[in-house]
C-alpha cells in the first residue's frame, strides 16, 4: 500500500476521508474546549501525517496547553506530519503498536486511534481498546474510527469500549459510511507495560 498515495484522498473536499477528517476535528476540538485549565498531552497512534490533531492546534486557543506525541510507521507520513508539528509535538518514527512508544505522554487526556481500527482483525480490535485504559487517564477522551461496511463492527466496539471502562460520549451515524466515536475513561489507569503489542497492522486490502 503507498499511504502517501492513500493520503490525498484528504485534499478532495468531498471524499469520505475529508468527510470523516472534519468530524474527528470536530470532536478534537469538542476534547480542547471543555477541557479544564491547565497543561494538556495528546497521543496520537498510527498518526499518518497528524492532519487532524495538527490542523486543529494551529488554530485553537489552547494550543500553547498541549503536549502530544504522535507516531507513524512509514517515514514519509511522518515526515510530512514532522513539518507541520509546532515545538511542543513530537512525531515518532516507529512502531505506533507498541505500548512503549508513549512513555512520558501516557496515560493523557486525549487518545487519537482513527484509521487503526478497519486496518486490523476483530481479535486486535478487543485486544487494543483493552489496552487503552494505558494510555488514557481518568476523565480523558479517545476519537477513534471504523467503516461501517457490512458487518458493521462499530456498535460492537463500542461495548468493548463500555467493557473496558469507557462511556460513550458521541458516535455518528451509518449513514456516510464511516464511523467517528468518542469515548471518556471513567476508571484508573494502569502503567504501562513495557514490551506489550496493542495490535498487528494487516492493512483493509488484506482483511
Amino acid at each position: 500500500m503507498d499511504w502517501s498515495e492513500w493520503h490525498r484522498a484528504y485534499d478532495e473536499p468531498d471524499s469520505h476521508l475529508s468527510q470523516r477528517l472534519r468530524i474527528v476535528r470536530e470532536r478534537i476540538r469538542e476534547v480542547l474546549d471543555t477541557a479544564p485549565p491547565g497543561p494538556l498531552t495528546a497521543v496520537s497512534i498510527c498518526a499518518g501525517q497528524g492532519r487532524d490533531l495538527l490542523e486543529v492546534l494551529a488554530h485553537h486557543p489552547r494550543r500553547e496547553d498541549v503536549r502530544a506525541r504522535l507516531v507513524e510507521l512509514d517515514p514519509e507520513l511522518a515526515a510530512y506530519a514532522g513539518r507541520k508539528a509546532p515545538p511542543a509535538v513530537e512525531v515518532v518514527t516507529g512502531d505506533a503498536s507498541l505500548l512503549d512508544q508513549y512513555a512520558g505522554f501516557a496515560p493523557a487526556d486525549l487518545v487519537i486511534a482513527c484509521g487503526i481500527f478497519g486496518n486490523i482483525t476483530e481479535d486486535d480490535i478487543r485486544q487494543a481498546v483493552g489496552c487503552l485504559d494505558q494510555l488514557c487517564r481518568t476523565g480523558g477522551s479517545v476519537i477513534w474510527t471504523r467503516h461501517r461496511r457490512e458487518p458493521d463492527l462499530v456498535p460492537t466496539i463500542c461495548r468493548w469500549f463500555e467493557e473496558a471502562g469507557f462511556e460513550l460520549r458521541w458516535v455518528s451515524g451509518p449513514a456516510g459510511g464511516y464511523g467517528v466515536a468518542m469515548h471518556r475513561f471513567t476508571g484508573t489507569p494502569r502503567p504501562l507495560v513495557t514490551g506489550e503489542r496493542m495490535f498487528t497492522f494487516v492493512g483493509h486490502d488484506a482483511l
